[in-house]
Parts: C-alpha cells; structure tokens; sequence
C-alpha cells in the first residue's frame, strides 16, 4: 500500500501527505489558538502547543477529506496526489493524533477544555460532503471553526472564558463568513450547474456580495463597539480600520481578485490585533479634548461635519435634492427635539447658549448636518456603485445576436 499515486519512495510518499498542508487555509486556525493564548495574558506553551497541534490535525482532516471526496467521491478535481488507501490512513492518523491532543487537554486543563476543541474536528471531517452542500453550514464551517480554535486558545490558558476572548471569536466568525461567501463567487457557475447551493448560488452573485460586504462590515464595526465598550484594546480600531480599507477595495473586484484581496487582509487584521492586545501601544491614550473651544465645541463639530456632508452632496450633484427632502423633514425634527428638550429628556451643555424658536440655535443646525451626512454618504455610494456597474458591462463582451 502506497500513500503517493504517481511516484514512490519515501520522499514521494512523504510530498504526498505534506500535499494536503494548504498553508492558506492552515496558518489561520493555527494562529488564531495563539491570539486566543494571547489574550488571556501569561501564555503556558506546553498546553498552547498541545491545542495548536490539535487545530492542525482538526485543519489536515478537512484538507484530506475535501480532497478525497471531490476526486474519488465526485470526480471534481481532476487529479490528486494521494491514494485511495493513503487518503483514508491519512484521515486515521490525523483523527488518532486530534484525539490524543484532545486527551491531553482534558488531563492537563479539565473536561471544558476538551469539550470546546472535539467540535473542530467534526467540522473538518463533516465539511465534505455533508456541510459544503449546504449555504448556512458551507458559510459558517471554518468561521466557526477558527472562532473555535479562538475560544480554545484562551480556555486552555484559563480554564474558563472571557468576554473578551468571546467578543473576538464573534468578529472572526462574522467578517469570515464575509470573506467566505466571496470565496464561493468564485465557483458560482460549476456549484450551479451541480446545485451545489452556496450563498451565491441561492441569492445570486450580485446579492451574495452585498451580503458579504454587510457581514464585512459589521464585523468590523464590533471591533468599534468592543472597544468603546472597555471589552477590547484601545488599538483594535487601527486593525477594523486596515481590514477596512482592503475591503472598500475588495468590494467592487472580481471575485478571485476579491478573495486574494481579503484573504491577505484578513492576516494582516489578526496581526494587527494581536499586537494591540500582546503590546496596548494605545493604552492610557484619552481622547482629544475639544470642549477647550467652550460654549463653541457643539458648533464646531457640526462644522467639521457640516462640511462633509457639503462636500459628499456636492461631489454626488445631489445638494439641491438633499435640500428639499431636509426641508420637508425638518418640521418633524424641529418639533421632536422641542419636545425632548421641554421635558427634560436629555441637556446641551457645551453650547452657545442661543436659542431660536424655542430650542438651541445648534440644534437647528443639527436638524440639516445629520439627514445632509446621511443624504451625501447614500448619494455617493450611489453613484459608485452605478460607475462600477457601468464600467463592468463595458468590459463584457457583445452579444451576437
């Protein structure tokens, strides 16, 4: 019996397993358990390296199974450097070696720490062909399992878990099904023509991207949340807003330039927090203080916001109908914020102390800065999106017909 189809030999056959180590899809999970020892603070190696080895056998298992199943199973791939038998003795020996780590952890930390591991394993093994069929599990399948491999890292540093460990495992879970949903665009034709239902196949691909993008998004947006909650670090925002920046790029491209784009974006959003929560270069860090302006900080910051919202209607040639449906909102808001104001709902303190018609005269200012912000940010993204659109058909190519 012979591990390698083509070759033989011990170095053959040795290629052949290492084969099935994807260093794209292996290094996450692995480092992911690290920033899980990380942010539970003082780092026991020997039990780290215990539940490391435990991701990568749970990881190797996925990569021999997926492979095995599309070529022998399927007959997707059109080749594959295993055998049969090699296949099927890799998966047993990478199942003994998760399930002796496994052991390990439950001796050397307790039973929590062995029952938060055994999921991944399940999910490598289960993720062909019974999860990749399907567009929740085939979404959420290694999301969730480095949101696992996140929450095991911690645990078998503590023996317990933290709102803050559990509050970084959402945001991966989140913007990587983002970043997976992208992914599967790339395979949308062949997973459609075999009624392989991913997200892109089920919405389509123009709402499968809006979807990632929101998920993206919104993952990005708990790093913010986390951290103006006192649950993260105060440097995790320079993270969400590096991720960011690659996924305004990403959002518009091609799904294979797309996925690149975000694959690597999504290193470089690991490292960056975990170097906000190992090193806290921002910790102790306060926010400017602008109320040095006095009776003038609320009307400066609706200046500095005023103007944006000018420049975004401006650049969208949107300001005059911006302007009337301000105008036409405007009577609703005026009489809103009389009214929480008469009864005491909420005081301005930091103002000029002018009122017009009863209210403060920053407040009227407020009423056309907020729907103007919001008016010039759709505005915009509008005609983005109707340029890309534009540009996309421009590069198809015309029909016979």
């Amino acid at each position: 019996m012979a591990f390698a189809r083509h070759e033989s030999g011990v170095r053959a056959e040795l290629a052949a397993l290492l084969s099935q180590v994807h260093p794209v899809f292996m290094l996450p999970p692995l480092a992911a358990s690290w920033f899980g020892a990380v942010i539970a603070g003082d780092v026991a190696m020997a039990v780290g390296a215990v539940h490391m080895a435990a991701m990568f056998f749970a990881v190797y298992t996925a990569h021999v199974k997926d492979g095995y199943i599309d070529f022998y199973g399927r007959g997707e791939d059109d080749d594959h450097p295993l055998t049969e038998w090699g296949c099927r003795t890799a998966l047993l020996g990478a199942g003994l070696g998760f399930a002796a780590c496994t052991l390990a952890l439950g001796i050397l930390v307790g039973p929590a720490a062995a029952a938060i591991t055994i999921p991944t394993w399940f999910i490598g093994y289960l993720h062909a062909p019974q999860l990749d069929t399907n567009p929740v599990t085939t979404t959420l399948g290694y999301p969730t399992g480095i949101a696992l491999s996140i929450l095991g890292g911690y645990l078998v540093q503590t023996g317990t878990l933290s709102a803050e460990a559990i509050g970084f495992a959402a945001v991966f879970l989140v913007t990587l099904a983002g970043v997976k949903i992208i992914d599967d665009e790339q395979d949308y034709d062949y997973d459609r023509s075999i009624d392989k239902r991913t997200v892109s196949v089920l919405l389509g691909p123009s709402p499968a991207r809006s979807l990632a993008v929101g998920l993206l998004s919104l993952g990005l947006l708990g790093v913010l949340w986390g951290t103006l909650g006192g649950l993260f670090p105060s440097a995790a925002p320079v993270a969400a807003l590096a991720f960011g920046s690659v996924v305004i790029v990403a959002r518009r491209a091609r799904p294979t330039i797309a996925t690149m784009l975000l694959i690597r974006g999504a290193y470089v959003f690991l490292a960056f927090l975990l170097v906000a929560v190992w090193f806290q270069p921002l910790s102790g860090t306060t926010l400017p203080d602008i109320t040095v302006l006095g009776p003038y900080t609320y009307l400066a910051t609706e200046i500095v916001f005023g103007a944006a919202a000018l420049t975004l209607l401006t650049y969208a040639n949107a300001l005059r109908p911006a302007l009337r449906t301000i105008a036409a909102v405007y009577p609703i808001a005026y009489i809103w914020d009389w009214y929480t104001l008469e009864v005491g709902v909420f005081e301005i303190t930091m103002r000029t102390g002018y009122d017009l018609f009863g209210i403060p005269i920053e407040e009227h200012i407020f009423m056309f800065v907020v729907p103007g912000l919001v008016l010039g940010i759709h505005e915009t993204m509008g005609m983005l999106a109707d340029s890309a659109s534009a540009a996309d058909t421009a590069g198809q190519p015309a029909d016979d017909d």
